[in-house]
């Protein structure tokens, strides 16, 4: 299906355009001592760049968010709680013409539940998740949020860039994983709902990452679309631009279960489209080798189940996987199937790895929605990414954004049954 990339792209540039306009005022928005006036400026500014904006995509003068609008959209909005500082956190629902549905909140752009029908039609939640915002807020292994700004880990948290020296937050022993101790998991993101596109509900998330956040440089404006479309195709369109050179590598860490969380996916049959996955150490850390899947307990070629070979795995699968084929337009990563259920879900993605994660970390102490405990292996990741550590291996590709650049990734979770 073609895409029209200069509509997505649009609201990512036009975020950033109000700052720049502020700044050439002379506001300096970071100064403590601002006035009401200078307040209002920025207001104004922002106010009415982003009305031109809406007017200019939109066509007209219609007023968004109208209830034809909604309903044409088939997404609903609601709130989802409060963070500690009074802020309102909302949820919204996603529903295709099939009868599919995906619920995402702002807060960590985490998909909270996504129902998909199995080969009977019977509709189960697929993604392991919590009832409620505040659950979200404790502790829990990253539950269907987007991670970043740099997913995965990084070698003793640090890297090095254009002659500087850059210290990340340390929050997996001496290594950096998935953005930090406040990652973009835990921030609330703005949204805008867009309008609907070829039998595709479509959420836009936006979030700005400061200079300095967790330690990496630059000002990051990060945009990501959330599509669910009649194909039964959760897709994702991440989007981010920078002020200053910056490592950037974004994932959506869905734990699925296509057996809708009744038991352990041992049994789930999985297919990975790569005949190399990347070599780590005991910290999971790459050493920077390429190694073949020959046929081991790391060759996933053909479809087998995914407990079949996990003993000769010490830890369990928690690795990147080097994809076979180009960049480019989304190509086939993966297959997960579940012959209980019938459901079958692809993974589609422009990225060059995969990373393909087990649940090896749950242990019972978490209990999900409608009481379930998650023990170990009752969920699977399949996480389009970059490859881990790239900042610190030049042999990888490239993970640098520098101004004036875009960061562009496209990861496609679609659904079937058999």
């Amino acid at each position: 299906m073609q895409r029209n990339y200069k509509l997505y792209i649009l609201p990512c540039h036009a975020l950033l355009f109000p700052v720049r306009i502020i700044k050439r005022q002379g506001i300096n928005v970071n100064s403590k001592k601002m006035n009401k006036t200078s307040i209002n400026r920025c207001c104004i500014t922002a106010w009415g760049f982003m009305t031109l904006i809406t007017l200019l995509l939109s066509g007209g003068c219609g007023q968004a968010g109208s209830p034809k609008n909604e309903e044409v959209m088939k997404i609903e909005k609601r709130i989802f709680g409060q963070m500690p500082d009074g802020r309102e956190v909302h949820i919204f629902r996603l529903e295709n013409s099939n009868g599919m549905v995906a619920e995402i909140t702002n807060y960590g752009a985490i998909v909270t539940s996504l129902e998909v029908p199995d080969r009977e039609g019977e509709l189960s939640d697929i993604v392991l998740g919590f009832e409620s915002l505040d659950e979200y807020l404790g502790e829990h292994p990253y539950f269907g949020a987007v991670v970043g700004r740099y997913a995965n880990r990084i070698a003793g948290a640090r890297f090095e860039l254009d002659g500087n020296e850059y210290r990340l937050a340390a929050n997996d022993g001496n290594n950096h994983l998935h953005g930090g101790i406040g990652g973009f998991d835990k921030r609330v993101w703005d949204f805008e709902i867009l309008t609907s596109e070829e039998g595709a509900s479509r959420l836009l998330l936006t979030y700005l990452s400061p200079d300095g956040e967790e330690g990496y440089p630059g000002n990051l404006q990060v945009s990501v679309i959330c599509e669910l479309n009649d194909n039964n195709e959760l897709r994702f369109e991440f989007m981010a631009e920078t002020d200053k050179a910056t490592p950037v590598n974004l994932a959506h860490h869905g734990y699925f279960n296509l057996n809708g969380g009744t038991g352990p996916v041992l049994d789930h049959e999985l297919q990975i489209n790569a005949v190399r996955f990347t070599g780590v150490n005991d910290e999971l850390i790459p050493t920077g080798k390429l190694l073949p899947v020959d046929g081991g307990p790391m060759d996933f070629r053909d479809m087998k189940p995914v407990g079949r070979d996990i003993a000769g795995v010490p830890g369990g699968y928690d690795h990147n996987y080097v994809l076979d084929g180009d960049e480019g337009e989304p190509g086939k990563a993966a297959v997960l199937y579940d012959p209980a259920s019938g459901r079958q879900m692809e993974v589609l993605t422009t990225q060059p790895g995969v990373q393909l994660y087990t649940g090896n970390f749950l242990d019972g102490t978490i209990t999900g929605r409608e009481g379930v405990v998650y023990g170990k292996y009752w969920g699977l990741c399949l996480e389009t990414q970059h490859f881990p550590d790239s900042p610190n291996q030049p042999s990888f590709p490239n993970t640098i954004l520098r101004p004036g650049e875009e960061y562009k990734h496209t990861a496609v979770y679609r659904f079937s049954a058999r």
